[in-house]
């Protein structure tokens, strides 16, 4: 029976389940787990490695330069971070209700890893998230324009919770592109 389990988890495709399944009958008695426990057991496995190839799939989609986190920022007293604040953004309430966040600041304060780090709480949150360089964003709408793919573009864009611009506004934004 169990080498039944094992071959209808693979041909269905529930690898992960599969897997679990059998380091269950590897390391424990399967009848030392309720019924209950062993379906957990295996859908909680399944579960977080869907998860996990969701939330990596949309960090590949999203576009960061590079890996940032909340751990990791410095509240050092001299860059005036508010910590409570930040922290309160981790919670993505501003994506949910759909507001926007602004991140101001001298150079080299880490508005960048900032917004990244926001970004990839984010995406831990469950939220699709895009990462543009506002001119190369405007740029790229210039040109679908040009071939007429403007509003497949924008639909493509639309479809992510969270927009994260960056170097927004260093420059005059081009009055040719129409932003809606």
């Amino acid at each position: 029976m169990q080498e039944v389990i094992k071959q209808q988890l693979g041909q269905m495709k529930l690898y992960v389940m599969q897997q679990a399944y059998t380091a269950v009958l590897a390391h424990k008695r399967p009848d030392s787990l309720t019924h209950d426990e062993l379906i957990h057991l295996l859908v909680q496995a399944e579960w977080e490695n869907r998860e996990n190839r969701k939330i990596n799939r949309y960090m590949k989609g999203a576009k960061f330069g590079y890996r940032a986190s909340i751990e990791e920022i410095d509240f050092d007293k001299s860059r005036n971070l508010d910590r409570t604040q930040l922290l309160r953004l981790t919670e993505g309430v501003f994506i949910q209700e759909k507001e926007d966040l602004h991140i101001t600041g001298a150079s080299v304060v880490g508005k960048n890893y900032i917004a990244s780090a926001l970004g990839y709480q984010a995406f831990q949150l469950g939220y699709r998230v895009l990462y543009f360089n506002t001119q190369k964003l405007f740029s790229r709408l210039k040109m679908s324009k040009g071939d007429g793919s403007y509003i497949k573009e924008i639909n493509k864009i639309e479809k992510f919770d969270l927009l994260i611009l960056d170097d927004f506004a260093l420059q005059p934004v081009d009055n040719h592109i129409p932003i809606h």
